[in-house]
């Protein structure tokens, strides 16, 4: 369902902010895992245009503040604009906002409107699903990034946390993307925060151009779709001349659309001994984590509860 007019809240209310929001999973998820978690609330979607104007991103943060049965919302699309529009209207930010200039997660604690920026730690958390804790050391594979947005620069994060406590990470991260000003803003942070891994970045205005360093990955490398082709646009963004890494990984932050950056990875398991994931984990962190903050209650990251909830949400679909 979607907003059209800010109206008070008649019970609690989750909002989930972002572009087409009647489409997305959560739509029938989230009332399976209020049940389950004992949540007594309601979702509803707000759509906006890419790039709509400060004033309407001002007019439904300002609603979410002052209205007291409005306890929160996940944003997608809009992060760095809602937030660089509505900055003033948050009385606190998290760690990870304040490096990234954006929002995913708004939350309050009583009057208290607080900005945070979820996609370090569950873009963190879906990688540590699929890689287990020696993986790089024992592989020496590589991070090829296709995509320098958000997700991307937000993965680059949580691995550069994990270099200085002197965790397992790759060998080298490299960042491919089709226009340079995502590259040079993910740079201008890495540079900001005396990253600790290697990283190369490349501009590669055509698919031809991605497969090319795909080509160059060592054994045990790791492919990554983050740029949204096959998702919010159709296609990929490789050829189906690309040659994945011999026994790496292909993992697209998408899990519905034509997907074929994974029938393309498909075609290769076998040849190439591949494990193929999807955005599956990554969505089901991303919305647990913030319906954690949001209603102020403890869900495990892993274990049990939580694969009763990838369950629920399975099932749901």
């Amino acid at each position: 369902m979607t907003v059209n007019t800010y109206e008070p809240a008649q019970y609690p209310m989750f909002y989930f902010i972002g572009v087409t929001t009647g489409s997305s999973s959560i739509m029938k998820v989230f009332p399976k895992w209020s049940e389950a978690l004992g949540i007594e609330a309601g979702i509803k979607g707000i759509d906006f245009p890419p790039n709509d104007s400060p004033e309407k991103f001002r007019e439904v943060v300002r609603f979410i503040k002052n209205d007291p049965k409005s306890l929160g919302a996940l944003v997608t699309t809009h992060k760095i604009n809602l937030f660089k529009s509505c900055r003033d209207l948050f009385d606190k930010i998290d760690p990870y906002t304040e490096i990234l200039d954006e929002v995913s997660s708004i939350s309050k604690s009583g009057r208290t409107l607080i900005g945070h920026a979820k996609d370090p730690i569950t873009s963190g958390l879906s990688l540590e699903a699929i890689v287990d804790d020696e993986y790089w050391q024992r592989s020496g594979g590589q991070l090829l990034l296709l995509g320098a947005g958000g997700s991307s620069l937000s993965l680059t994060l949580y691995l550069h946390e994990k270099a200085l406590k002197g965790g397992d990470v790759p060998s080298k991260i490299i960042v491919n993307n089709r226009s340079t000003k995502r590259l040079e803003e993910m740079q201008a942070i890495h540079k900001k925060i005396d990253m600790q891994i290697p990283v190369s970045y490349h501009l590669t205005p055509d698919p031809w151009d991605n497969d090319k360093i795909v080509g160059t990955l060592t054994t045990g490398s790791m492919v990554v779709n983050a740029t949204g082709l096959g998702k919010d646009r159709p296609g990929s963004p490789l050829t189906d001349a690309v040659v994945f890494p011999e026994n790496g990984i292909a993992w697209d932050f998408n899990y519905r659309g034509d997907l074929v950056f994974l029938d393309q990875a498909n075609d290769q398991k076998a040849g190439q001994n591949l494990t193929i994931e999807n955005g599956w984990v990554y969505f089901i962190y991303g919305w647990t984590r913030v319906i954690a903050e949001v209603f102020h209650i403890d869900i495990p990251t892993s274990g049990p509860e939580l694969d009763r909830l990838s369950r629920i949400a399975g099932d749901a679909n």
